[in-house]
């Protein structure tokens, strides 16, 4: 029987037609740009989306934003070729589309001063700008890679659209050749300008307007003397301010410019490769003591860079014995110091664990040159421009080359201390130099201490001088004690007008002769004044760091031995804003800062710097001034002069503030003020005790002995005869007086 056989019927095949796929592939990537684009602009994503958008910037940086424009342009092209329109793009564009993409990702990533935390912040032009930045940075330089990316990208440029070089050439003259008949008309166009003819009569009016009028009376001799205030070197100073009255006068003054004194200052940074050398140390010591860490930043600073490392996780057994990943110590790490230094072969290493509000711990490594850091640079800054208060002072850079501005008047206290040769007699001028830059001494001012006869001398002469610079140990003592006294004067003034601090009471009276200016005291050397008179010393600062900051009273000490003899507790409680500089030892650092850390400074400047409202510690180079720039401030203050000069032929005095001051001093430590009433009330009776003048005059028992003796001394009572026995009067009263006291009878002595 035959086999029938069965007819087979092929099936149409149901692959895609190259239109379809051209077309199906301009869609999708249509789509992808539409999804990427959206990604981009909204705020609320999806997991999908967020995971795409992570890898578009860690991969691309800024230049994710020119992706979906890239990706529609390609899908448009594909989609119109699958519609059978033909669409010409030359091999010449698309090289020079590439070359564009390649300079810019490396363009928007060569400027970065952390090209690793950028790319992975997702900034710059991501790893892949990184990548070609990096590479070309450590082959040919900065200058040379700079040079290479614009190279590419004008290739690009020309290549794109299609520019011959002749034709860049000719534009490039012709833009020139314009912009040079452009500068010519405006030159001849100034040139031919008259200003019309001057009104020689109403100019005669204007200045007559404006002429000062002639003084009829002779100066007094307050004035005077302030007009024939002159430089001295360290004599007495012409003044009319007296230990009883601290007004400021009523004057103009011109505040000296910055900008014309001060130098400015030269920028040094490391090289990427350096730093990228450095990083990899770090991480490669981290790795090697088994404590796995990354360097996710770095902040390069004028003496030290600071290298901010992310500790990793190593497993460790819990209490189930299970392995789990925790975070590793920060001690682990801190006390790698001595490892880096060895691995870096740079001494010394700080260790910030943790750096404040951040985690991350920061590896401060010392850089190769140091970059001096001017006073100009500072103030220069936006941070010390739009810094409020009156007394602003420039205090340095910190480790991520951040200008570091202060109000003293919040401080309100500074305590400086340092080994030799620190820089703390550069801070204090500094500190100086800002303070006469914004002040005029209608607002502040000072009185300077230097028993080395070295650093502050030089000062002498300008108008903010309340006294001349005192170099000897006996008076200052005496100095402070008048600063008391004048601190309760003006807490007096403030009372009758009921202010709380200096700038109430100044808003209330801004007329210059009730016009309080403040008072900054800068003590170079402590030590030497602790040493002279100990207990005096400390109980006026005390005095006066506690209760002075409402009245404009300000203290800036300075020390070379930083010992618990020198800043005592009691000062140093008083004193929250402190500097410290590179000292010899941490039991040192502990007295000025209560921490370590100040033995590893490197000199020169660098410091510490603990602020009044925060315990952390802030590392700084100080702002450098040279001696050149301090005579032109000094001069430009001794040249000024008062605007009323004195009439020839009047009469020049000076008020003696220094024997006055002495004199008071010693006046109240000697006497007391209750010393002739209670002459008077014993005259009266008859007899002297205690007890009757601690009942007649409502004191206590101490004052009241202490009355007894300096009668004693005066010769008016005679000495004590034993307990339960008056003493007797030596020189008796008027006949009427001693007959109406022979009725009393004699006190004894409690």
């Amino acid at each position: 029987m035959a086999k029938t056989k069965r007819s087979r019927r092929t099936r149409p095949s149901q692959t895609f037609s190259r239109q379809d796929q051209l077309k199906l592939g301009g869609i999708v990537l249509l789509l992808v740009a539409l999804l990427t684009t959206l990604t981009l602009l909204s705020s609320v994503r999806g997991t999908l989306t967020g995971a795409w958008l992570q890898l578009l910037r860690t991969g691309f940086g800024w230049g994710a934003y020119f992706l979906p424009l890239l990706l529609a342009s390609i899908g448009f092209w594909l989609f119109l070729s699958g519609m059978g329109q033909t669409v010409h793009i030359s091999i010449d564009t698309i090289i020079g589309i590439v070359l564009l993409l390649i300079s810019g990702q490396g363009l928007l990533h060569y400027f970065a001063q952390d090209p690793a935390a950028l790319a992975r912040a997702g900034g710059g032009g991501g790893h892949i700008g990184w990548w070609i930045s990096g590479n070309l940075i450590a082959a040919l330089g900065d200058l040379g890679a700079l040079t290479i990316l614009l190279l590419v990208a004008a290739v690009g440029l020309v290549t794109v659209f299609h520019i011959s070089p002749r034709r860049v050439w000719e534009g490039l003259v012709s833009l020139a050749h314009s912009l040079s008949e452009a500068y010519r008309h405006i030159r001849e166009a100034a040139n031919a300008y008259r200003p019309p003819p001057i009104d020689q009569s109403a100019a005669a009016r204007v200045a007559g307007a404006f002429e000062r009028p002639k003084a009829n009376a002779q100066p007094n001799a307050a004035s005077a003397a302030q007009a024939g205030a002159s430089h001295a070197g360290g004599a007495g100073l012409a003044t009319d301010l007296a230990p009883g009255r601290l007004d400021a006068p009523d004057s103009q003054w011109q505040l000296p410019s910055w900008e014309d004194i001060l130098v400015q200052s030269t920028e040094q940074e490391l090289s990427q490769a350096e730093i990228r050398t450095k990083v990899r140390i770090i991480e490669e010591t981290l790795a090697n003591f088994g404590v796995p860490g990354k360097v996710v930043e770095v902040n390069q600073g004028p003496t030290v860079t600071q290298f901010g490392v992310e500790p990793g996780f190593v497993e460790k057994k819990d209490p189930t014995g299970k392995l789990r990943k925790v975070k590793v110590k920060v001690s682990s790490i801190s006390n790698l110091s001595n490892d880096f230094a060895l691995a870096l072969a740079a001494s010394p290493i700080r260790i910030e664990a943790p750096v404040p509000g951040r985690s991350m711990v920061g590896i401060e490594v010392p850089n190769t040159s140091t970059a001096m850091v001017t006073l100009r640079s500072v103030m220069d800054s936006d941070e010390f421009r739009t810094k409020e208060g009156r007394l602003r002072i420039a205090l340095g850079q910190d480790v991520a080359g951040q200008p570091i501005p202060a109000d003293l008047s919040e401080m309100p206290h500074l305590l400086i201390a340092g080994a030799t040769g620190s820089g703390k007699s550069v801070c204090i001028n500094a500190i100086i130099a800002c303070l006469l830059f914004n002040n005029t001494p209608d607002d502040l001012r000072l009185i300077m201490v230097d028993p080395k006869m070295v650093e502050l001398t030089n000062y002498n002469g300008i108008p903010h001088l309340i006294v001349p610079v005192v170099v000897e140990i006996e008076r200052v003592v005496a100095t402070l004690k008048w600063l008391t006294s004048e601190m309760q004067r003006r807490y007096k003034l403030f009372a009758k007008v009921g202010a709380r601090h200096i700038e109430a009471y100044n808003a209330s009276h801004p007329s210059r002769p009730d016009h309080l200016p403040y008072i900054v005291v800068l003590i170079d050397e402590l030590a030497d004044l602790m040493m002279a008179a100990p207990e005096e010393a400390e109980r006026s600062i005390c005095r006066l760091a506690q209760l002075a900051r409402a009245t404009g009273i300000h203290l800036v000490i300075a020390t070379q031995r930083p010992s618990v003899d020198v800043i005592t507790g009691l000062i140093k409680a008083n004193f929250p804003a402190r500097i410290a500089f590179t000292v010899f030892s941490g039991v040192d650092s502990r007295v000025i800062l209560d921490t370590t850390g100040a033995e590893q400074l490197l000199g020169r400047g660098d410091m510490l710097y603990m602020a009044a409202d925060s315990s952390k510690l802030v590392r700084m180079q100080g702002c450098y001034i040279s001696d050149a720039e301090l005579e032109k401030l000094v001069a430009h203050w001794r040249g000024l002069r008062s605007p009323a000069p004195a009439l020839p032929g009047a009469e020049l005095t000076q008020q003696p503030l220094w024997e006055e001051m002495i004199a008071r001093a010693a006046q109240s430590a000697a006497q007391d003020e209750l010393l002739d009433e209670a002459e008077k009330i014993i005259r009266q009776k008859g007899t002297a005790s205690i007890s009757l003048l601690q009942r007649k005059l409502s004191i206590g028992y101490s004052r009241a002995a202490r009355l007894i003796d300096q009668l004693e001394a005066r010769g008016v009572v005679g000495p004590d005869e034993g307990p339960n026995r008056g003493r007797q009067v030596l020189t008796p009263a008027p006949a009427q007086a001693t007959e109406n006291a022979e009725d009393v009878e004699p006190e004894a002595d409690a």
